[in-house]
């Protein structure tokens, strides 16, 4: 029995959308799931309520809120406030769609590159127009920390340099990279317990508690990495968009 890890992230169109030029646009399962992640949230959200006495949909919506709300304020500062927008509907969808990404046959969106690539790239260009549109030149002092002697100041600024514009990369790959891992593992323990139980019988299948196991366990694990990673591309958008509010500080 062949264990194909990598089959699990491809991308399949599930109807075509049209053409331009010689390129098919299509619905893909990777838009689908999109779209599911975006029905989920906006199902919590509007059906949450506003009742004095939370119900469980309306402590989740609230508890979400809250948290992405004081994540903000710790990092970013009161006047960080004004994104809540951007950063909790990054925050929520990372989050949902790395949780329904661990559902056995469903589609990870966050374990392709182009896609977290992409968010990544949202928070850097909103980072730098908005710091220059608010601070004009002065948003370049993050490149000139305070304290540094004249002379290593050339080098220490090229390498502020350089780490601005690697942001993207950074801030794409480290969740790319979890999740894409993560669900690697996760079928290659699971395809063991299968080609054992396959392959040798009953022996197999005792053979295969061992892998079983590890298979629950990382699967335990892959759910507070979906949690973890949302909550890592999220404060590090409030570490970038303070950057663009208190440049220099």
């Amino acid at each position: 029995m062949k264990i194909d890890p990598i089959h699990q992230f491809n991308i399949e169109p599930l109807f075509t959308l049209g053409h331009i030029g010689n390129h098919t646009i299509a619905f893909t399962n990777s838009s689908l799931y999109m779209l599911v992640a975006v029905a989920i949230i906006s199902l919590l959200m509007l059906a949450s309520g506003t009742q004095l006495i939370p119900g469980r949909l309306q402590s989740v919506a609230e508890i979400s809120y809250e948290f992405v709300a004081s994540t903000i304020r710790s990092t970013a500062g009161a006047e960080g406030m004004k994104f809540f927008p951007l950063i909790f509907s990054l925050f929520m969808f990372i989050c949902v769609s790395n949780l329904v990404g661990i559902i056995p046959y469903t589609f990870t969106v966050s374990s392709h590159l182009i896609v977290t690539a992409a968010l990544a790239l949202l928070v850097f260009f909103t980072v730098l127009i908005y710091g220059v549109a608010k601070n004009g030149l002065k948003f370049f002092k993050i490149f000139v920390p305070h304290g540094v002697p004249i002379y290593i100041l050339p080098l220490v600024m090229f390498i502020e340099i350089l780490s601005f514009f690697l942001r993207p990369v950074s801030h794409s790959v480290r969740l790319f990279a979890n999740m894409l891992a993560g669900h690697i593992a996760l079928k290659v323990f699971a395809g063991f317990v299968a080609m054992l139980g396959f392959s040798l019988g009953a022996v197999g299948w005792i053979g295969g508690v061992l892998p079983l196991a590890l298979t629950v366990a990382l699967t335990s694990l892959e759910i507070l990495v979906a949690f973890l990673q949302a909550y890592v591309f999220a404060i590090l958008t409030c570490i970038y968009l303070n950057d663009a509010i208190h440049p220099g500080h």
